[in-house]
């Protein structure tokens, strides 16, 4: 395929894929369950946070954090006691388990209160066409209260070479609005211009086949890669082709 032919066939893959029925068998539906932004973005980044492995699995334990943060994940943050933290231990989802979620909760706690929330911490980092320091920046955050060292390894980085699928997946949700009812749209400080795509095994497949990416491993170097290629095809908003590459890649084996 040519340029055009490419983004023709692209801009028909996100068309497909870009629509509420996709939000039926989703990590997304969990935020979706909120109405109030900040539980929203916390729901969602918990959400991302524990999205790798099987997307059932994901969605059955991402509920059960809601049922455990009391359908109210922002005045749990706001309002736990420490007795409050000791119920969430039945908590585990693969690697993630109760107390890097006891972690999270008071981590979430301090950039509320420390650092003016979520948005403002990654609208203050980010560059004009890119997250990736912001993302690096919010780790520096995200951990310079008191911590489990083990917890660490559950937000990435991009400066020690990562990809930041989870989050940036999270900030497409967080970002993107296209009155499409499927990404959220309730980060008006940031603009889909600066997201990049959330790069896992299946968008990196489909990729390299559509000659989008040549390196072979899917981190910050292949983001990069993938970026500039996604940007030549819509500067504006060039992470809508994830749900392309992943609808390519997950629902037809492309």
């Amino acid at each position: 395929m040519n340029k055009i032919e490419l983004k023709e066939f692209l801009e028909a893959k996100v068309e497909e894929y870009n629509h509420p029925r996709f939000i039926e068998t989703d990590p997304i539906q969990i935020p979706h369950q909120f109405s109030k932004k900040e539980d929203i973005e916390i729901a969602g980044f918990l959400t991302a946070t524990i999205s790798w492995g099987n997307r059932k699995s994901i969605i059955t334990n991402a509920n059960k954090m809601m049922t455990l943060l009391n359908q109210s994940p922002f005045d749990y943050v706001m309002n736990h006691e420490a007795s409050d933290l000791e119920k969430l231990r039945p908590f585990v989802h693969r690697t993630f388990n109760e107390d890097d979620l006891i972690q999270f909760i008071k981590s979430l706690n301090h950039i509320y209160k420390n650092h003016g929330g979520l948005e403002a911490v990654f609208s203050k980092y980010s560059e004009e066409f890119s997250t990736q320091n912001a993302i690096h920046q919010f780790k520096k955050h995200f951990f310079e209260i008191e911590h489990l060292t083990r917890t660490q390894k559950h937000v990435s980085d991009p400066s020690k070479n990562s990809a930041a699928k989870r989050i940036n997946m999270f900030l497409r949700w967080m970002v993107r609005d296209d009155n499409n009812g499927v990404d959220f749209g309730i980060w008006k400080s940031l603009t889909p211009a600066q997201l990049s795509c959330p790069l896992d095994v299946h968008s990196g497949n489909v990729a390299r086949a559509l000659g989008l990416l040549k390196r072979k491993q899917n981190d910050a170097k292949a983001l990069k890669e993938l970026d500039l290629a996604l940007r030549k095809l819509d500067i504006n908003d060039p992470v809508k082709y994830d749900f392309a590459l992943f609808g390519l890649g997950v629902f037809e084996r492309f």
